[in-house]
């Protein structure tokens, strides 16, 4: 089945740029050049990813991304950010917000293919081995099969890094992941990103898990882990 792609982009050079490279890619393809109409276009016809822009007419792409994350019809939906801004506090902004992973403009069509091909199959990681579903852990569930972390008051929401962020470290409790390990796994070899985005996604977690969150470790100068059980 072909992924469905929407480009949130109001520079037309850019817009068709993406657009004809993605369908080279056989990917689906719709298009919103402003920030008001991004939420009711994904509510009436949710696409798979979102190339969202961050410097958009009418309303700012990290409102957009906000708006997508806090409305329950479309949190879901995995937000790759593009950015002209050099600033770095931009893009950790975005992921704090809940996007899974950004790429600067400018940037190459195949970077582009490469960054969504990654997050697809991020998005899908936990559904491949029906006979280990269920991982459990500091008295939560992480049910591989529905991408999500079960706890006695309900499911927590996850993005897509974030789920895989989890399970890689609830497969090996007491082993030290550092950072190299984590962009090799987690965003694979596709990925060209900075420390500090590691730890952005981390704290984050940490946040939305509560006290299994306390049990993620800093080994200060190496990386991190989940505490083993007693």
């Amino acid at each position: 089945m072909e992924a469905k792609i929407l480009i949130v982009e109001d520079e037309r050079d850019i817009v068709d740029l993406l657009r004809y490279n993605l369908k080279q890619e056989n990917f689906k393809v719709d298009v919103v050049r402003n920030g008001a109409d991004v939420l009711p276009r994904a509510v009436d016809n949710p696409p798979d990813l979102i190339l969202l822009d961050l410097m958009l007419p009418e309303v700012d792409g990290l409102i957009v991304c906000r708006l997508l994350k806090n409305d329950p019809r479309t949190k879901k939906i995995p937000i790759v950010m593009l950015t002209a801004k050099a600033d770095e506090q931009d893009r950790v902004t975005g992921l704090e917000l809940g996007a899974d992973d950004y790429i600067t403009k400018p940037f190459s069509p195949r970077e582009v293919i490469l960054r969504i091909n990654a997050v697809l199959r991020r998005l899908n990681a936990g559904n491949d081995d029906e006979d280990e579903n269920q991982i459990e852990t500091h008295g939560v569930v992480i049910d591989l099969n529905r991408h999500q972390v079960l706890t006695d008051t309900g499911a927590i929401d996850l993005t897509a890094t974030e789920f895989k962020l989890i399970t890689l470290f609830a497969k090996s409790p007491g082993r030290v992941f550092n950072r190299d390990i984590l962009m090799d796994v987690i965003w694979e070899q596709e990925y060209y990103g900075i420390d500090r985005t590691v730890d952005t996604h981390v704290s984050r977690l940490r946040r939305k898990l509560g006290k299994l969150g306390k049990h993620i470790e800093t080994v200060y100068g190496v990386g991190y882990r989940l505490k083993e059980e007693k």
